[in-house]
């Protein structure tokens, strides 16, 4: 992808210097934590993000399961005075590596905002919140585990850029493009909420129609000579490795339908290329049938 690698974005808070919520686990070393089934059970509330957990766990061995699990869908709303914002002098400590992955994600998320506000009249800006571990957002205390969130009650997405070393080496997941995807969805669902759909049609079809929508951005970008040879390739990968049955397929052998959240590899990755192919107006279809 083609970026300006000294971009800086004014709509983006970094917290990475701050101290998150604590979202500890219910007491470390003990007990040898919950059953694996029960354990992606509960993870599976978290779609493909709480998979992505799960894997991890399995892979370093884990000793119980966070008490952020269980807040699912329903968040609980945080006052408005613990979503704090950097406080001046204390700018985060970061490595020459994360700061130029900054300037990218700042870039993307700037090229995605300006693609939508050209096609939708009444668009109303998102804000980007860097964070690493944990962090408070309007919809509740958040560990960095979940992965990449937004969350329609303050109009904001969050990342940790640590999801992207899991993204590459753990989920198999590399490029670029494959992480301005992870962007384009998130801000697929501040589209879906500004257009009064976030949610509305059920999880599955709604996190379909945002991999649609990130597909319509990648569309727009093209269109205007950011997207180079392989990019749309990284990202349908990213789609595939981030499906709800091949997730499942890793974490336990298993997969189980009735339990999905974002929908199939397959699903994915049709969504996204309908969005490529066909712009915006693909969307409108659903990709869960």
């Amino acid at each position: 992808m083609k970026w300006d690698s000294n971009y800086t974005s004014s709509d983006v808070e970094d917290r990475r210097g701050q101290s998150g919520p604590a979202l500890g686990g219910g007491g470390g070393g003990g007990g040898g934590g919950l059953p694996l089934g029960l354990l992606f059970s509960i993870l599976s509330r978290f779609g493909w993000k709480g998979w992505v957990f799960g894997i991890l766990l399995v892979g370093v061995g884990y000793c119980s399961l966070p008490y952020w699990s269980g807040g699912g869908s329903s968040p609980s709303t945080v006052p408005p005075s613990h979503v704090a914002h950097q406080p001046a002098g204390t700018a985060p400590s970061v490595s020459a590596q994360e700061a130029q992955l900054t300037h990218f994600v700042e870039f993307v998320f700037d090229d995605v905002q300006k693609s939508w506000a050209k096609r939708m009249p009444s668009y109303q800006k998102a804000t980007l919140v860097l964070f690493r571990d944990s962090v408070a957002s309007a919809c509740g205390d958040t560990s960095a585990a979940v992965g990449p969130f937004y969350c329609p009650r303050d109009s904001k997405v969050y990342i940790d850029l640590a999801f992207y070393d899991e993204l590459r080496a753990k989920l198999g997941a590399p490029g670029d493009f494959a992480q301005a995807y992870v962007i384009a969805h998130e801000m697929g669902h501040h589209v879906q909420n500004l257009r009064g759909l976030f949610g509305k049609a059920g999880s599955v079809p709604t996190e379909l129609q945002a991999d649609c929508l990130a597909g319509a951005w990648a569309r727009d970008a093209n269109a205007r000579g950011e997207v180079e040879v392989g990019d749309v390739d990284e990202a349908l990968n990213a789609a595939r490795q981030i499906g709800d049955d091949t997730l499942q397929r890793k974490a336990q052998g298993t997969v189980r339908p009735e339990t999905f959240t974002h929908g199939t590899s397959a699903q994915r990755q049709t969504a996204f290329r309908s969005g490529y192919e066909g712009g915006d107006g693909a969307c409108d279809q659903r990709f869960d049938r």
